[in-house]
């Protein structure tokens, strides 16, 4: 049996120094799909170079748009226009990546040709209903397999118009597939949430030149506005990927961490809020707005962890974290319950039931629930576990290494590169025991 790359954690060890993280992959993409839309050229500095992200770029590649790529998180974008995009000649493959191919359904919805979006297994069994339905409602003529899965065949030259749209999940893709199609739509569309959920979209929007309201839960945008104008884009280190490293300086007694240039935009920073209800010792420095985000140092050092009752509003604000918040619940003194996180289960995996599954392998108390977890700290043993190829289950595990008896071993960890590639290096450059073999 394959087990794909394979994490080795051995056990104890604390984080110490100060790194910068792995750029932001939600401001990575959309920088891509906006840069391309504008009139000009755009600089994009600080890039994520993982396969979710360059998914996105060869897609908009595929579709006319000439993208000088560097290195070295150096993009630049030579935007063809709204109207600018040119059918892409193959079915566009964006393999990993469920932002890419929710945001590029609203977008190619409303383009004058056809598309059809593919991805490898784990998007391929997603939900996408949840765009299609309402992009349906907006005029456009969209297709997924009986299941409501990708590939999504996108039949073009179909007028949209404006819509008033109730979400009934918080996804920050959803809320972003409809603005997108949006800009391009008769009238205007109005986009409810039931829960804030991340606004890069709308920052970048504005940042861009294109106007949008925003009162309360709801954002409003009014199509065929303006075109959009080239700026320089300095991406900032992911929050979500700082979390891992938030969490093992948290766990292990004598860690002290310096995580620089981060996002800190309040619609992510759950994990913060949460690991300080839980009572971390972290604070902020730093602090600065760059290109419309809030940016700051985040200072981390152990300090013993309680249980809680995770707030349902923080869910949105903190729903890739989830994983390595569960490591945290079960390295802190009692019981921590997550309610409201039904979402988690339709992620790259089911990250409720995997990581129960290997919470429970490592001799912790872990019970799923419907839409969430239970868990009461205690001593994490050793064992085998499987990320079921999700990058963010493989590198919650191998945080978890830092509070074991014994050596952890996680297989299918070949999906880390979609989002944090330098995963391994940084962590063993601040004192975690990881091998990574083939």
């Amino acid at each position: 049996m394959n087990n794909g790359v394979v994490f080795q954690i051995s056990p104890g060890g604390k984080l110490c120094g100060e790194t910068r993280i792995a750029s932001d992959k939600s401001i990575s993409h959309r920088s891509i799909i906006f840069g391309s839309l504008a009139q000009g050229v755009t600089h994009v500095d600080g890039f994520l170079e993982a396969e979710d992200t360059l998914s996105t770029l060869k897609a908009f590649r595929s579709l006319g748009v000439k993208i000088d790529h560097h290195g070295q998180g150096r993009v630049d974008i030579h935007g063809v226009g709204m109207n600018g995009l040119r059918p892409s000649q193959q079915p566009i493959d964006l393999g990993n990546s469920g932002t890419s191919m929710r945001l590029m359904s609203g977008l190619l919805a409303a383009q004058a040709f056809d598309s059809v979006l593919t991805g490898d297994s784990s998007l391929s069994k997603r939900p996408m209903q949840r765009v299609t339905k309402p992009l349906t409602e907006m005029g456009a003529s969209i297709e997924t397999t009986d299941t409501g899965t990708a590939p999504i065949t996108i039949h073009g030259n179909r007028q949209l118009h404006g819509l008033q749209y109730s979400m009934q999940i918080a996804s920050a893709q959803v809320k972003s597939c409809l603005l997108l199609a949006g800009l391009y739509a008769h009238g205007t569309t109005s986009i409810t949430e039931p829960a804030p959920t991340r606004d890069h979209t709308e920052r970048m929007l504005e940042g861009f030149g294109y106007p949008l309201q925003r009162q309360g839960s709801t954002v409003r945008i009014d199509g065929r506005q303006t075109s959009l104008k080239a700026l320089s884009i300095d991406v900032p280190g992911d929050i979500s990927s700082a979390a891992f490293f938030m969490v093992g300086a948290a766990i292990s007694p004598g860690s002290d961490v310096l995580l620089k240039h981060v996002g800190v935009n309040p619609t992510r920073t759950g994990i913060i809020d949460i690991l300080s209800l839980m009572g971390a010792d972290i604070q902020l420095s730093n602090q600065q707005i760059i290109g419309g985000e809030p940016v700051a140092d985040i200072h981390v050092r152990y300090a013993p962890l309680s249980g809680i009752n995770i707030p349902e509003q923080l869910v949105p604000l903190a729903i890739d974290e989830f994983p390595v918040i569960f490591v945290a619940a079960a390295c802190a003194e009692g019981e921590t319950l997550l309610t409201g996180a039904a979402e988690l289960r339709v992620k790259e995996s089911d990250r409720i039931q995997v990581m129960a599954d290997g919470l429970q392998i490592l001799n912790v108390n872990a019970q799923p629930t419907t839409d969430g977890m239970r868990i009461t700290g205690s001593e994490i043993n050793g064992g085998r576990v499987d990320s079921h190829g999700d990058h963010r289950i493989a590198m919650a595990f191998a945080i978890a290494g830092l509070k074991a008896s014994a050596e952890i071993v996680i297989n299918n960890c070949d999906n880390v590169q979609t989002s944090f590639p330098e995963f391994a290096d940084i962590a063993r450059s601040l004192g975690l025991n990881i091998a990574s073999k083939n």
